[in-house]
């Protein structure tokens, strides 16, 4: 039985990969701080956010569904930041995809979730 948003596996990896990347922005220079560091550490989170709050409005599908769309969005953003990090050099192609290859299952979970809403409404 599922207890809240904590629960959805989609939620853990999009939180796993937050902290990792949160770990990862750590070594960035200095002056990637505004640009790179933040964008990523605020892409990421929100896409944990936005599955918490559409996971609590599961009960109106349209809502629910929009905020699943704004977590992959988010999600998107995060790997567009991943991009500019590897052609930066900032990390190793072994890094950029392994986060990639997380970030894409966590879209696949998403595009799920948006496709067949009525998994998630609530049982009444």
């Amino acid at each position: 039985m599922m207890k809240g948003f904590r629960d959805l596996i989609v939620y853990q990896k999009a939180f796993d990969l937050a902290m990792e990347i949160y770990v990862l922005t750590k070594k960035l220079p200095p002056e990637e701080k505004y640009e790179l560091t933040d964008q990523i550490r605020r892409s990421s989170r929100s896409v944990c956010r936005a599955i918490g709050e559409g996971y609590r409005k599961r009960q109106y599908p349209k809502h629910f569904t929009s905020k699943m769309s704004d977590a992959d969005s988010e999600n998107t953003e995060t790997q567009v930041s991943l991009d500019f990090i590897l052609r930066c050099g900032y990390i190793s192609n072994e890094q950029y995809l392994d986060l990639l290859n997380k970030s894409e299952e966590i879209g696949r979970m998403l595009n799920n979730m948006v496709e067949y809403p009525e998994k998630f409404l609530p049982k009444h």
